[in-house]
């Protein structure tokens, strides 16, 4: 059995399937995370009763043959008790009283989006076959981007004769195929794609990748599907925990990786702080394994060298920090927690909503929410009350002003209460607890960057062979997360995770 020393940046979901499957492998593991609790975006908070998830609220990649169930499979741990997503959303455009239910049956959804959509069912038809090729592509675990050879042997042995149906739509983006086929003009249609895409792609249908948006947008249908966690978020990172712990391998929470040393372009170790006592030390390690941003990975790096001192980095070293910090802003999140009294909520309200409020106004600022709404007895609530969880994209740029935060905060979560009064029955009597969180929030307890989620943006120059690589300029050192292939979300990060195990195990061969 492997030998090796793997340190492990990063508890969210990526970094602790990561852990949690070297561990299994028989690698010695240790896993260091700055927070509380582990989970990341993944992971959740208690309040009166309630407990509240802080980011992610549905799970994709729980059925046989998905993702999770591959890993959990292989770790020989319970999957997760979880209801599917049905509808996976209920979406909202302005002015409109009755929702577009993205269904989870099939045909159910087909009916639905041709009478919503009357005539744009080829371009749905389109999407249906990139996204079968495509996921059948991805479940033969392919290496995009591939660095090298092994990388590139694998991403060719995954493509098959229908892969190459996926190559003429390569460097198009959904704004594109909705021209393509004269829907360019239909604004209900781009808003609710827009909307939808936002949520997974982090940016609009102009934008995003048409191959990622296949699977974005087709994913939440059988055999496939999106998901609700008995009990909360957190089940996901408590299994992957007990895995790491069972096979040997060690967590440390309340650790802040301060530095990643390197040595002639290998990792070779990281510095650690313990918030509690102040001790620094130095873990030597063959590989590190980072489940941060790109643009954290780059600070971690940059920390190496003293201010003043001139780099003596590798030109592949400075030329993805540059690329770093050319990527366009990332999203940050306006979070508002609501545990009310079961009244509050109407009758038959599915678990997730959508809500745009102005189609002149953006998507984000409080002019659209997801949210999120607990069932009865799934665990998040105390009986006869729920939790509602609605989130707004903004740009963090506007959330490090001092001199104006608390006002911000405040107005925002006013006017994010003000319009969900329009939906559910809101008052003094129904809200039990309110809490907000902002892109200060997040940075505080996630450390990512300037508190941005959900990645980098799917866009064509950033998705897939022209995204962020597992591997990195430094040799040993791993990138994880929804900075790279295929993306954001429990799955997207589990993927990534799982394409990083392998790229150890070869470098054994």
């Amino acid at each position: 059995m492997p030998s090796c020393h793997v340190v492990v940046i990063g508890a969210g979901i990526g970094g602790l399937t990561a852990g949690a499957l070297l561990a299994r492998r028989g690698y010695s593991v240790l896993v260091l995370d700055q927070a509380l609790v582990p989970g990341g975006c993944a992971s959740t908070f208690k309040r009166k009763g309630f407990t509240f998830d802080v980011g992610a609220t549905q799970v994709a990649g729980l059925e046989p043959g998905g993702i999770h169930h591959r890993i959990f499979q292989e770790l020989e741990i319970e999957i997760p008790a979880a209801t599917p997503c049905d509808p996976a959303c209920a979406v909202y455009l302005p002015g409109e009283t009755e929702p577009i239910n993205v269904w989870r049956d099939p045909q159910k959804w087909k009916a639905e989006r041709i009478r919503q959509f009357p005539g744009s069912e080829p371009f749905w038809e389109l999407l249906a076959t990139l996204f079968r090729a495509s996921f059948a592509f991805q479940s033969r675990d392919p290496v995009l981007p591939p660095r090298n050879l092994w990388d590139l042997w694998q991403l060719v042995s995954a493509v098959r004769p229908d892969t190459l149906i996926t190559l003429p739509y390569t460097f198009l983006t959904v704004g594109d195929a909705l021209r393509g086929y004269g829907l360019g003009d239909n604004q209900r249609l781009r808003t609710f794609l827009d909307l939808q895409l936002k949520l997974y792609s982090q940016v609009d249908a102009e934008e995003t990748a048409l191959l990622y948006a296949a699977t974005a947008l087709s994913v939440s249908q059988e055999p496939q599907g999106l998901f609700h966690l008995q009990g909360s978020m957190q089940v996901l990172s408590d299994r992957l925990v007990s895995s790491l712990e069972r096979d040997g391998g060690k967590l440390l929470m309340r650790h802040t990786v301060e530095r990643i040393h390197t040595t002639n372009g290998k990792a070779t170790g990281v510095v650690i702080r313990n918030q509690k006592t102040g001790a620094v030390w130095t873990e030597p390690a063959d590989h590190v394994v980072a489940n941060v941003t790109a643009q954290n990975l780059v600070q971690l790096l940059e920390a190496e060298t003293p201010e003043g001192i001139p780099s003596s980095q590798p030109k592949t070293q400075n030329r993805y920090r540059r690329r770093v910090d050319k990527l366009p802003p990332s999203s940050g999140a306006f979070v508002v927690y609501l545990g009310v009294d079961r009244s509050a909520v109407p009758s038959g309200c599915p678990p997730h909503l959508q809500f745009l409020y102005d189609y002149d106004g953006p998507i984000g600022e409080n002019n659209s929410l997801f949210v999120s709404v607990s069932h009865p007895k799934d665990g998040r609530a105390p009986e006869g009350k729920a939790t509602i969880i609605a989130s707004s994209f903004v740009d963090t740029r506007n959330w490090w002003q001092s001199e104006d935060y608390k006002q911000r905060k405040q107005q925002y979560t006013e006017e994010a209460i003000a319009r969900l009064s329009q939906f559910f029955h809101l008052t003094p009597e129904t809200i039990v607890h309110q809490e907000a969180a902002t892109p200060r929030t997040f940075a505080r307890f996630t450390a990512r960057d300037r508190g941005i989620v959900g990645g980098i943006g799917q866009r064509v120059s950033t998705f897939g062979p022209f995204g962020f690589a597992n591997r990195t300029p430094v040799n040993h050192l791993w990138l994880v997360g929804d900075s790279t292939h295929p993306g954001e979300g429990t799955a997207g990060v589990s993927y990534s995770a799982l394409t990083v195990v392998r790229q150890i195990e070869n470098t054994k061969n």
